[in-house]
């Protein structure tokens, strides 16, 4: 699992160091209101993303003998869903343009319905190579999928293209990893369209497709809702506000709930071994993230001035806001890959669907305030979303509430503390001092003030830490299992 965390987490981080490099540098050729027109069409691509069938093929991994002909049944599936998606999308594409009162939606909705098509062929090779937990191969072919897409943003940004960019480069970028995946599992399977005897594909698949679906609405509802009342330009900055906040917990957090899935599902007959594992993911990846969400929270405008231009200034309220919801985030979306390995995906459906409930009602009575309004929603709902997911899944882990807050705490606390004490070094800095300058201080002072304060109150996260990197294992004690 160690080798399998390095190879997909090591290879999200280099691909998204090549990604990011061109999105800094294509967001300072493109306007905010070309962002908000991607944003409208991304809500209507996620909702039919949602069936595209990842959930079906998932069941192969949490299977724990696999049947040569459910993986062709599942390729079938794979192939009929999103072939039925992007014709959805195409002609459908005008009614979506006219919700939102923007007719360049619907021209932008049918091209990326190509996405759909690239699907069935990253779903299958991921999932079966997931099943053996070889990450290796798909660390080639992301970071070079990573490559074509950003070669593709900087071209299309650079020879004028405009809100373009945003759809052709997620297209050479999807394409690049259906061909690169397929070629490298070595997986020549013939779909099969006889779906008798697949129940338990259909059982697990529904339950996580259901979960996923509440997910969408989840996180979607925001833009949905602001699409029709705020312009292109204010949603732009919204949208690239949250785009910034969810850097960490949409884009290295789920490449380690990918590797959790399948290594759960392995020891899944071990009680005491899966609640040792997922409260030691809990404490370590709060030691990461928690200085990275509290550090964003209270450097966010020298940040972005810095890494976006001065036109972006005006995403800043939002990502101090936001960086407080998703770092309670980052635990809540811990939870669902253990209990989809224990064979317990309802029980992340029934979070998800009190998810897609608490969040749309939210984002209704925060939108009566403005776009800052939405981003309160998410930092009110988000900690009961916690709660209620915690309590779900907790006696199915074999954890408690306190085992919980006790794992959450080394990260956090010393976090909280950095923050403010990085907020007194911020207001004590000249008022005139360039942006990147004093983004230069303020980021080395959290980054001295953070492991100092570790050093004082938690020695044992450091050991911990050290532990897993000079691969040395800890003493296992009747307490800690």
């Amino acid at each position: 699992m160690r080798s399998a965390v390095i190879w997909r987490s090591g290879s999200q981080i280099l691909a998204q160091i090549i990604t990011w490099g061109s999105t800094l540098a294509v967001i300072r050729l493109l306007d905010p209101a070309d962002y908000g027109l991607f944003a409208m069409t991304q809500v209507i691509l996620a909702f039919l993303a949602f069936l595209n069938g990842y959930g079906f093929a998932s069941a192969l991994v949490q299977s724990e003998q696999l049947d040569p002909f459910r993986v062709r049944q599942a390729f079938g599936l794979l192939l009929l869903l999103n072939g039925l998606l992007a014709a959805i999308q195409f002609f459908g594409a005008p009614l979506a343009a006219a919700y939102y009162g923007q007719p360049i939606v619907a021209d932008l909705l049918r091209v990326q319905a190509l996405i759909f098509l690239a699907t069935p062929f990253i779903a299958l090779p991921e999932v079966m190579m997931s099943r053996a937990l070889d990450f290796r191969k798909q660390a080639f072919v992301n970071l070079a999928a990573a490559l074509v897409g950003a070669g593709t943003a900087l071209g299309c940004a650079l020879s004028g293209y405009g809100v373009w960019t945003l759809v052709y480069a997620p297209i050479a970028l999807f394409w690049t990893r259906a061909i690169g995946l397929t070629v490298a599992a070595r997986l020549l399977v013939w779909p099969s369209f006889d779906f008798r005897g697949c129940g338990q594909i259909i059982a697990f698949g529904s339950a996580v497709l259901a979960s996923h679906f509440f997910w969408l609405v989840q996180t979607q509802a925001d833009i949905f809702i602001a699409g029709r009342r705020f312009d292109p330009h204010a949603l732009g900055l919204y949208a690239e506000a949250l785009f910034l906040a969810q850097i960490f917990v949409s884009k290295f957090v789920p490449p380690l709930n990918e590797v959790a899935f399948p290594a759960y599902a392995r020891i899944q007959g071990d009680k005491s071994a899966v609640r040792w594992n997922f409260l030691k993911a809990v404490r370590l990846l709060m030691l990461v993230l928690a200085p990275a969400y509290a550090g964003l929270a209270v450097t966010a405008a020298p940040l972005v001035e810095t890494v976006f231009g001065l036109k972006w200034l005006g995403m800043v309220p939002y990502v101090q806001i936001l960086a407080l919801a998703l770092l309670v985030m980052t635990v809540q979306i811990l939870f669902a890959p253990v209990t989809n390995a224990l064979g317990r995906p309802g029980i992340a459906m029934k979070a998800s669907l009190c998810g897609a409930i608490l969040f749309p009602v939210a984002f209704l009575v925060g939108a009566q305030f403005g776009l800052i309004g939405l981003a309160w929603a998410w930092l009110v709902a988000m900690p009961l979303l916690l709660i209620v997911t915690a309590r779900l899944s907790a006696p199915v882990i074999g954890v408690t509430l306190t085992d919980i807050g006790r794992a959450v705490l080394p990260g956090l606390a010393p976090a909280l503390v950095m923050a403010v004490a990085v907020g007194l070094i911020e207001r004590a800095l000249p008022a005139g001092m360039a942006a990147p300058l004093r983004l230069a201080i303020l980021v080395g002072a959290g980054g001295l003030i953070y492991p100092a304060l570790l050093w004082l109150l938690e020695k044992e996260a450091i050991a911990e830490i050290r532990r897993l990197i000079l691969r040395r294992p800890a003493v296992a004690t009747q307490d800690a299992i």
